[in-house]
Protein backbone atom coordinates (compact mmCIF):
# COMPACT_ATOMS: atom_id res chain seq x y z
CA UNK A 1 0.00 0.00 0.00
CA UNK A 2 1.52 3.47 -0.41
CA UNK A 3 2.49 5.68 2.21
CA UNK A 4 -0.02 8.50 0.34
CA UNK A 5 -2.75 6.20 0.64
CA UNK A 6 -2.28 5.31 4.20
CA UNK A 7 -1.91 8.76 5.61
CA UNK A 8 -4.93 9.40 3.65
CA UNK A 9 -7.05 7.05 5.27
CA UNK A 10 -6.07 7.23 8.55
CA UNK A 11 -6.39 11.13 8.44
CA UNK A 12 -9.85 10.60 6.85
CA UNK A 13 -10.31 8.32 10.19
CA UNK A 14 -9.33 10.41 12.54
CA UNK A 15 -11.54 13.26 10.98
CA UNK A 16 -14.70 10.89 10.87
CA UNK A 17 -14.06 9.70 14.55
CA UNK A 18 -13.37 13.61 15.82
CA UNK A 19 -16.62 14.36 13.76
CA UNK A 20 -18.58 11.52 15.62
CA UNK A 21 -17.44 12.90 19.06
CA UNK A 22 -18.62 16.19 18.46
CA UNK A 23 -21.77 14.81 17.37
CA UNK A 24 -22.00 13.00 20.13
CA UNK A 25 -20.74 15.75 22.62
CA UNK A 26 -23.70 18.52 21.14
CA UNK A 27 -26.32 15.99 21.82
CA UNK A 28 -26.65 15.27 17.74
CA UNK A 29 -25.86 11.65 17.81
CA UNK A 30 -26.80 9.14 20.47
CA UNK A 31 -24.44 6.47 22.06
CA UNK A 32 -26.29 3.60 20.93
CA UNK A 33 -25.93 4.90 17.24
CA UNK A 34 -22.37 6.15 17.24
CA UNK A 35 -21.16 2.56 18.66
CA UNK A 36 -21.85 1.22 15.05
CA UNK A 37 -19.55 4.20 13.99
CA UNK A 38 -17.01 4.41 15.90
CA UNK A 39 -16.68 0.45 15.44
CA UNK A 40 -16.55 0.98 11.75
CA UNK A 41 -14.03 3.73 11.70
CA UNK A 42 -11.85 1.88 14.27
CA UNK A 43 -11.83 -1.03 11.82
CA UNK A 44 -10.62 1.35 8.49
CA UNK A 45 -8.05 2.93 11.15
CA UNK A 46 -6.68 -0.74 12.38
CA UNK A 47 -6.25 -1.72 8.66
CA UNK A 48 -5.04 1.15 7.46
CA UNK A 49 -2.11 1.56 10.18
CA UNK A 50 -1.62 -2.44 9.98
CA UNK A 51 -0.33 -3.15 6.81
CA UNK A 52 -0.09 -6.50 6.68
CA UNK A 53 -3.52 -7.44 8.31
CA UNK A 54 -4.81 -5.29 5.09
CA UNK A 55 -2.68 -7.08 2.90
CA UNK A 56 -3.39 -10.39 4.60
CA UNK A 57 -7.15 -9.81 4.17
CA UNK A 58 -6.80 -8.97 1.17
CA UNK A 59 -4.96 -11.76 -0.13
CA UNK A 60 -7.46 -13.91 1.89
CA UNK A 61 -10.49 -12.28 -0.24
CA UNK A 62 -8.82 -12.42 -3.43
CA UNK A 63 -8.11 -8.67 -4.27
CA UNK A 64 -4.83 -7.53 -5.57
CA UNK A 65 -4.43 -4.34 -4.65
CA UNK A 66 -4.55 -3.91 -0.44
CA UNK A 67 -6.32 -0.02 -0.70
CA UNK A 68 -9.27 -1.62 -2.25
CA UNK A 69 -9.58 -3.82 0.16
CA UNK A 70 -9.77 -0.75 2.35
CA UNK A 71 -12.22 0.73 0.39
CA UNK A 72 -14.70 -3.22 0.42
CA UNK A 73 -14.17 -2.86 3.88
CA UNK A 74 -15.66 0.80 4.29
CA UNK A 75 -18.48 0.29 1.96
CA UNK A 76 -19.26 -2.92 4.00
CA UNK A 77 -19.33 -1.17 7.25
CA UNK A 78 -21.36 1.65 5.57
CA UNK A 79 -23.73 -1.15 4.33
CA UNK A 80 -24.58 -2.53 7.84
CA UNK A 81 -24.83 1.42 9.09
CA UNK A 82 -27.62 1.65 6.73
CA UNK A 83 -29.14 -1.65 7.04
CA UNK A 84 -29.72 -0.65 11.55
CA UNK A 85 -30.68 2.66 10.55
CA UNK A 86 -33.57 0.94 8.61
CA UNK A 87 -34.81 -1.40 10.82
CA UNK A 88 -34.59 1.42 12.98
CA UNK A 89 -36.66 4.21 10.66
CA UNK A 90 -39.03 0.52 10.39
CA UNK A 91 -39.51 0.53 13.93
CA UNK A 92 -40.01 4.46 14.29
CA UNK A 93 -42.86 4.35 11.48
CA UNK A 94 -44.42 1.52 13.26
CA UNK A 95 -44.33 3.50 16.60
CA UNK A 96 -45.74 6.92 14.78
CA UNK A 97 -48.73 4.96 13.45
CA UNK A 98 -50.04 3.35 16.33
CA UNK A 99 -49.23 6.89 18.23
CA UNK A 100 -51.43 8.59 15.47
CA UNK A 101 -54.30 5.90 15.52
CA UNK A 102 -54.42 6.60 19.41
CA UNK A 103 -54.38 10.19 19.19
CA UNK A 104 -57.50 9.63 16.62
CA UNK A 105 -59.37 7.83 18.62
CA UNK A 106 -58.69 9.80 21.90
CA UNK A 107 -60.01 12.89 19.52
CA UNK A 108 -62.95 10.90 18.74
CA UNK A 109 -63.91 10.19 22.41
CA UNK A 110 -63.23 13.62 23.10
CA UNK A 111 -65.54 15.14 20.27
CA UNK A 112 -67.98 12.38 21.72
CA UNK A 113 -67.59 13.49 24.91
CA UNK A 114 -67.95 17.54 24.04
CA UNK A 115 -71.01 16.83 22.02
CA UNK A 116 -72.74 15.12 25.00
CA UNK A 117 -71.86 18.08 27.52
CA UNK A 118 -73.07 20.35 24.27
CA UNK A 119 -76.33 18.75 24.44
CA UNK A 120 -77.13 18.91 27.72
CA UNK A 121 -75.85 22.24 28.51
CA UNK A 122 -78.35 24.48 26.74
CA UNK A 123 -80.87 22.34 28.90
CA UNK A 124 -78.78 23.32 32.05
CA UNK A 125 -78.66 26.62 31.30
CA UNK A 126 -82.35 27.54 31.11
CA UNK A 127 -82.55 26.24 33.95
CA UNK A 128 -80.32 28.73 35.94
CA UNK A 129 -81.57 31.53 34.51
Amino acid sequence: MQIRIQIASILVGLVLLGVIFQLIRRNRLQEKYALLWIASVVIVLVLSVWRGLLESFAACVGIFYAPSALFLVALFCGMIIALHFSVVVSDLTKQNKTLVQEIALMKEELHRRAGDRARRKPVDRKRRR
